[in-house]
């Protein structure tokens, strides 16, 4: 019998969906190239039912779409759209913290506190897996805040897009720090019922997690090209010399 306090392993379909998104956001996995169940079924060692799966969600988060007499194709993600998702994210998180400074109960802004300090633990042993689990909690105590079921579904629709995103850009452990100082001004706001600080907090926030991602995923698609022509890292390497 499983223990109720052992949290339960994740789901295979999960996994895979994991690593399939990250290899998608990093170029890793190019636009435009078509997602084999079979294939996909030998590479990760498993049926072709959660690799099934795994495709559903890669498609639900946008990253994906299933084309007729095609099958599963990589969408084409480029810096504009990623810019416009985060500014969308960016608005509505701003107003939704905005209505939450106020709106809040005591046992929320209790609740949101102890997130942080939890948060604040994680970043230091460099635990982003852990951390990108509170900071969604985190986020979404803050969505439930406002007391507004449509900005509610709103934001949490939006967020569920950008999630592949925000866990990527939390993979850096300097972003982890720059991430709780962030939060540090949001929580001091809600607690001081501050309504203008936290919007203005929240916005930052979130444009500063989308310049982390624009930049990690450039640098990685500097190093693709390095690590797959390494006769011009040669011929660089000699102009240089």
């Amino acid at each position: 019998m499983l223990d109720a306090r052992t949290p339960l392993k994740k789901a295979r379909s999960d996994v895979i969906a994991d690593q399939l998104e990250e290899a998608v956001i990093t170029g890793e996995i190019a636009a435009g190239s078509r997602l084999d169940e079979n294939s996909l079924a030998v590479q990760f060692q498993v049926s072709r039912t959660p690799v099934r799966e795994a495709l559903r969600i890669l498609c639900g988060r946008g990253l994906a779409e299933r084309e007729a007499f095609k099958g599963v194709i990589v969408t084409q993600i480029s810096t504009e759209r990623i810019d416009e998702m985060f500014e969308a994210m960016a608005e509505l998180e701003a107003t939704c913290g905005r209505l939450s400074s106020q709106r809040m109960t005591m046992r929320e802004r209790a609740e949101l506190e102890a997130m942080h300090r939890e948060m604040n633990g994680l970043a230091q042993d460099g635990d982003h897996v852990g951390y990108n689990a509170v900071n969604t909690e985190f986020h979404s105590l803050l969505f439930q805040g406002c007391h507004n079921r449509d900005l509610i579904s709103a934001a949490q629709t939006l967020r569920l897009k950008l999630a592949p995103f925000r866990k990527y850009q939390l993979k850096d452990v300097g972003r982890l720090k720059r991430s709780c100082d962030e939060h540090q001004q949001i929580v001091d706001a809600v607690l001081e019922q501050d309504a203008k600080a936290a919007e203005n907090a929240l916005r930052r926030h979130l444009v500063s997690a989308a310049q982390e991602v624009l930049v990690r995923r450039q640098q990685q698609k500097v190093k693709t090209i390095q690590d797959n022509d390494p006769l011009d890292n040669k011929e660089a390497h000699d102009d240089a010399g």
